[in-house]
């Protein structure tokens, strides 16, 4: 079982991971448990933020600096359709949740 989502993010494959510290930042980013948000992400209720900070966190997670992070959700998934970003939040919220993730 893997905790990590492999995929091609912005300008190459990229490795997110939401280790239990990016759990805990996410969750008081988001004022929401990590179990609300994973039911309100399947239901689409989700806000906007949730999203990005979720593909932040997530790459900080697998080793991506802050800064580095923070520079290609500004470029690549901000300003963006949501339909491009939500399942990559997704996937990254699953790979964590159920060890579905596709290995790094």
């Amino acid at each position: 079982m893997t905790i990590t989502h492999r995929t091609f993010f912005g300008d190459g494959e990229r490795s997110f991971t939401l280790t239990d510290p990016m759990i805990t930042e996410l969750e008081r980013l988001t004022g929401t448990g990590i179990g609300g948000l994973f039911l309100r992400m399947t239901r689409n209720d989700f806000r906007l933020g949730d999203l990005a900070e979720i593909i932040r966190l997530g790459l900080i997670g697998a080793g991506t600096s802050p800064a580095d992070a923070a520079r290609l959700v500004e470029i690549y998934a901000l300003h963006r359709p949501i339909g491009e970003i939500l399942p990559l939040a997704l996937d990254v919220l699953d790979a964590r949740w159920s060890g579905t993730g596709a290995a790094a």
